[in-house]
Formats: structure tokens, sequence, C-alpha cells
């Protein structure tokens, strides 16, 4: 019923009071155009046939915020809400990131054989069986049984139910005997006890994760009673301890592991010519009695291909690869697409091909370049992979083409068995990185670098992924990443909670980091044409400065997008397994002190043992190469744990050795390094009985 037939319906009920005073505001409402309802309520305040008002509904949701305070409102909770997710997933990967370090020292250090995805649960067990409990695989735990009265003397009382009693901890090449520590009271102090890890039993699996190791620079002195293997009352620990501490690692029988040495850049000069035959079969000689299996040549693209596009000139390689099929020694070929001796190695000076360098005066942007527009002629930029700017060649074919030249070359030492890998070189020094540490621009150790994006074909890609997020103004480098040698800390991008981890920072970095994948899967998809049925080897870098930090401020700079709440490197080993190429892992980096590394935050063993880590359970092959000469025994040491971990329980093994080989005559007469060097290559082979003799 809409509002003129209401108004008629009262007139016939009360025909006298068509004419009274509330007629008056009624049409006047009615002129207006309000609601009916508006309309109908003080119209007839006694008829029975009143339309019923319809309650109104409280706005909820989007409606209430505007009507409480507009859009703004609206936008900012939002926000809100985005930034708690965020939080939320920082907070979930740290908790990840602890759960790992936990689970890798537990496997590392502790002889805890527990499974590559394993979960608190699995901790759980481990830590009960260690301490002597039986776990079911229901979960279900309980204390063995004990055997009967008469057959054991009387056992001290049992600990207490809500700890674990203590127990000293074995080395697996070492084990102690029942009978060793049968003698040993538990007379351990409350007080003591805090040193030892408890476990209560309202303890849940997912809270476990949380248990934090604190004071770890407190002395061992503080707690030197903690456990009763060091107490007066225990017989022979003494010997026990120097026991454990004077063994030393028995390699005899364990897997053969190849070694190979790399020979020096300088054997073959800048018009490819072998400088000296007769020194190189010299020192081939001194390798074949310290049986080594093989050799490592680096054919230089700035020498083969160095004066005139795709004119290539192989024969000072042909001259040195016959000497070395006199020695029936293998080899392995790196194909080195960067320049030599620009960092303060020492090595001879090898530049790009002179043609390329002819280029690069008229179009620098060939080349990587930093913020401050400096160009780096230590390799060609990746943003020309792509761009048809040497000699209508792209980067990509030019690698290719040199790839294909060898091959063809030296069909024939492929087909004999002399050539039993190529090493491809896919960045800075011949390792998968940017050039982001520069020495010729002022970078010193341990400085976090800089990022090197800002040549114009870099932008360019930059540029197409910005507009591809939606977000153009993100086509920039970060403007607070500071320089070479500042200190994560003293930027605004790499500091605890910086830009790094921003909605544009993550942008940036996985943009960065996927541009260095992008191009090496290039590479190695060309190189699997040119190369078919070679074994493939790729050079990953030993970044380990920083990576105590939250960032890991140099591994960024570097390409590899890996702070602590994220794993960079399973992308590129995924890409990697995609070509089944080796890794070649630098397990050495700078030379620098303690005191410098620890003022770095540096954390060698860390990085390897997440690298390592990673690769194999990517299924790759991994290898191992020493930057430094192998001339020190605490190198032969660290070496030979990385590549026979002995508390690996999946028993991984390095493919292979590679240290770097001089071929100085000071070195070659010093029997002290040829002993080590030869008792170094016999543990590597599981030819003798203990490591390195310090």
């Amino acid at each position: 019923m809409n509002a003129k037939q209401d108004l008629d319906h009262q007139q016939q009920q009360q025909p006298g009071d068509h004419d009274s005073d509330q007629d008056l505001p009624i049409q006047s409402r009615l002129r207006r155009g309000l609601d009916q309802q508006q309309l109908l309520q003080p119209a007839d305040h006694g008829s029975d046939q009143d339309v019923p008002l319809q309650p109104q509904r409280r706005p909820r949701g989007f409606a209430a915020a505007v009507a409480a305070g507009g859009g703004s409102a609206v936008a900012k909770g939002r926000k809100e809400r985005e930034k708690e997710k965020e939080r939320t997933k920082l907070r979930e990967r740290h908790r990840r990131a602890i759960t790992s370090r936990m689970l890798a020292g537990l496997r590392q250090y502790g002889n805890f054989l527990l499974p590559a995805r394993a979960d608190m649960n699995d901790v759980l067990a481990a830590l009960a069986r260690e301490a002597g409990w039986i776990v079911e695989p229901d979960g279900t735990t309980f204390r063995p049984s004990p055997a009967p009265a008469s057959s054991i003397p009387a056992a001290p009382p049992p600990p207490p139910p809500t700890q674990l009693a203590p127990f000293p901890i074995r080395s697996s090449d070492s084990p102690l005997s029942a009978t060793s520590l049968k003698n040993c009271s538990i007379k351990a102090s409350l007080d003591s006890q805090a040193a030892l890890l408890r476990i209560d039993e309202s303890l849940s699996p997912t809270s476990f994760d949380s248990i934090v190791v604190a004071e770890r620079d407190i002395k061992s002195e503080k707690y030197a009673n903690a456990s009763p293997i060091n107490s007066p009352d225990c017989v022979g620990h003494d010997q026990l301890m120097r026991e454990s501490t004077d063994h030393k690692a028995n390699y005899a029988g364990t897997s053969y592991v190849p070694v190979y040495a790399a020979l020096t850049s300088g054997i073959i000069n800048s018009y490819c010519q072998l400088v000296n035959p007769e020194a190189v079969r010299q020192e081939l000689r001194h390798l074949k009695s310290l049986s080594v299996d093989g050799v490592v040549v680096d054919c230089w693209w700035g020498i083969v291909e160095g004066w005139s596009p795709c004119k290539y000139n192989w024969s000072g390689y042909r001259e040195l690869f016959t000497i070395l099929q006199e020695f029936e020694l293998k080899l392995q070929v790196v194909m080195a697409f960067h320049e030599n001796g620009g960092n303060g190695s020492g090595d001879m000076p090898i530049s790009l091909p002179k043609w390329v360098l002819e280029i690069g005066k008229d179009n620098q942007d060939i080349f990587f370049t930093d913020r401050e527009g400096r160009r780096n002629t230590e390799c060609l930029s990746w943003g020309i992979d792509k761009e048809r700017v040497l000699k209508g060649r792209t980067g990509i074919e030019v690698c290719y083409d040199f790839m294909r030249s060898f091959r063809t070359e030296f069909g024939d030492l492929f087909e004999e068995g002399l050539i039993s890998a190529i090493e491809i070189g896919l960045g800075a020094s011949g390792e998968l990185k940017y050039p982001s540490f520069p020495e010729r621009m002022g970078w010193r150790y341990p400085g976090i670098g800089e990022f090197q994006c800002y040549d114009k074909y870099m932008q360019k890609n930059l540029r197409l992924a910005a507009q591809s997020r939606g977000h153009l103004f993100w086509a920039r480098g970060p403007d607070n990443a500071g320089h070479y040698n500042l200190r994560p800390d003293e930027t605004g991008f790499f500091c605890d909670k910086g830009d790094y981890d921003s909605y544009y920072g993550r942008f940036f970095l996985h943009w960065y980091a996927q541009t260095l994948i992008d191009h090496a899967d290039q590479i190695l998809s060309l190189t699997n044409l040119a190369l078919e049925g070679t074994e493939i080897i790729a050079k990953i870098p030993a970044i380990y400065w920083w990576y105590r930090t939250a960032s890991h401020a140099a591994e960024l700079t570097a390409g590899f997008h890996n702070p602590t709440n994220q794993d960079g490197y399973a992308s590129i080993f995924n890409m990697l397994k995609k070509h089944s190429v080796t890794i070649k892992f630098m397990c050495c980096g700078p030379q620098a002190s303690i005191q410098e590394n620890e003022e770095a935050l540096a954390d060698a063993e860390a990085l390897s043992w997440q690298v390592l880590n990673t690769a194999w359970e990517s299924g790759l092959r991994v290898a191992a190469q020493s930057t430094l000469p192998c001339d020190v025994r605490e190198t032969y040491t660290k070496i030979l744990e990385i590549a026979k971990p002995r508390n690996d329980p999946d028993r991984h093994l390095l493919s292979f050795f590679t240290f770097q080989q001089q071929l100085s005559p000071i070195i070659i007469q010093r029997e002290m390094f040829l002993s080590d060097l030869d008792n170094f290559i016999k543990c590597m082979h599981g030819e003798t009985g203990s490591d390195v003799q310090g």
C-alpha cells in the first residue's frame, strides 16, 4: 500500500478529520518525498491497520567502518592486519630457524641419529633413549624393568621424575664401556644440576623447540662438578678424558675421495703458449708421487678468444693436455669467463677479451655497476644475457660458442676419458655470485659489499619486475644499503628489523637473487647441449662473515637471499639439480684472524653445515675446494671433517676435493709439507689409520 492509498483509507474511516491540522505536516512530507514509514508514523495514532516499521539492521564490517570513521579507518585496519600477519610469519620463521639449529647440533655434536625431517617427538624420543628409557613406536615410554636383586648390587636411588639422571657425553669413535663408569657415583648437587638438561613431565613437544641455551660464554669451571665423571669418586676418569681428547680419527678403510690439484694460471701466457713445459713435467711428476688423482686447469676466455670474436686459439692448452696424457692424470677443465688477478690474488693478470673491452669503452653498461656508477670489468653483467651487444651476440651466446669450440677442439680427449669434468664459470672469480666485494674499489674484509645492479640493462629488468608486481615505484635499488666497508648495523637496510625484511626489501632481494638463478639456469641449459654426457661443476662461494646477524648482509649483496628466516640456497640447488650439476663448495674464505672473524660475527662452520646439508638433501653431488694453499695442518683436519663427516647418519661424502697447488720450489722442498700433504691424501683415499699429526 503506497502513501496516497493509505491517506484515502484514513479519510474513509474518519471523514471529519481530513481537514485536521495533522494533514498539513503529512502533505508537506509527501511533497518532500520522504520514506513511507516516516510518512505514516504520525498520521493515524489509533488505527489497527498501521504498516509495521521494519527494524533497521546495524551496519557491520566495511559499512560500519564507513559509518564510524570513513574509508581511512578501513585502510588503517587492513594495514594493521597485514602487519600482524607479517609479524606472525617472522615469528614462525624464527622458531623454525631455532629448531633447525638445535637438530643440526644434536646430529653433529651429540651423535643423535635423527631422521632428515625430524620433529620434536623424534628429539624427545632420542633424549629419552639416551637416558635409558624405552620408547615404543606408538610413543609409550617407560623405564626398563630392573634385573633381579640377587643378580646385581644395590643401585643408587633413582633421580626425581622431573629430570633426567646426568650422563656423560660419549664419542662414537671411542665408546665408553659399562665397566668404565661402573664406580661413578651420582653425587652432583642441586646447584650443579642447573647446568644439565632437564625435561619436565608437563613439557609438551611443541614447547620443547623454545628451549634456548643461554650464557654460552660462561667459563666451564663454573660447572666443573656438574657431571659425575668429574667427581673425585669416579675411578679412572682422568684417563677416560685423556683418551677422548687424544683420540685420532681413523680413516683406514673409509670411502675413497679423489683429490685434485689446481694448477696455477701462469703456465699459459696471454698468447696461449705453454710457458715452461719442463717445469710443468717436474710438477706433474711430483703430484704423481703424492698419488694425486688429477689436476684442474683454467681455460681463460680472455686468452683463447682474446683478440677477435669467434677466433679461438687453443694451442697452448693442446700442448699442456698432451703432457698430462704422459702421466695418466685425470683432467678437470674450467671454462673461465671472468678476469684473473684483479683482487690482489698475486696471479698473472688475465683480462676479458680485448675486443670486449673495446666494446665496453663505448657501452660501459655491459659491465656490473654499483650505486655510485663505478664499473666492474671482472665479468660481464647478467643484464646482457639476452641483449645482442657483443658484435651481434648475446652474453649467453658467447659462452655457448666458447664451450662448443672447446668440445670440437678436444673431442679426442673426451673419447679417451682424459677429461673427467667441466667446471663452468658463472660469475665473479668463477663462482656463482655477483662481484660485490671488489678490492680495486676499496672493499676490505669484512665489509658488507654493495649491490651490483645499476647498469641500464639490469635496471630495465628491475623496472619490468616492479611493473609486473604493480608497484612501479619499487623499480630502484635500496638507497640506505651503505657502501662496501660498512657493518650491517651501520645501515638502515641491513640492520636488525631493517628494510631488507620490508615489502619492498623482500621484493628487491628476491629479484636480485632470481636474476642470479636465471643466469645460471640459461648458461647450464646451453652447457648441456655443448658438452653433452660430461659431468658439469658449478662453484658455490663461502660468504660467512655477518652470518650470525639477522640479515646476512654479505650474502645478500652477493646474490644469496639467505637471512635467518629464509633458506637462500634451496632454490639455487633445485635449479642446479635440474641440470644434474655437481657443486663445488669453497670451504675457505678471505684470510682473517680469529679476532677479525669474531668482530665480523662470522661462522664458517655454520655456513658449511647449511650449504652441504641443503645440497645433499636436494640430491646433488657435492665437492669442495680450498682457496688457500694446503700448507697448514689445521686446514687438512678441517677438510677431512668436511669430506668424511663421521657423525652423518646418511654417510654423505664429498665427490672429490681440489686444493690449490703452487709451483714454488721453496714449498716443494719442505719435507714437513710433503709429509703432511702425503698423509692427508692417504686419509682422503682411506689408506691410513689417523689424520694429520699435529
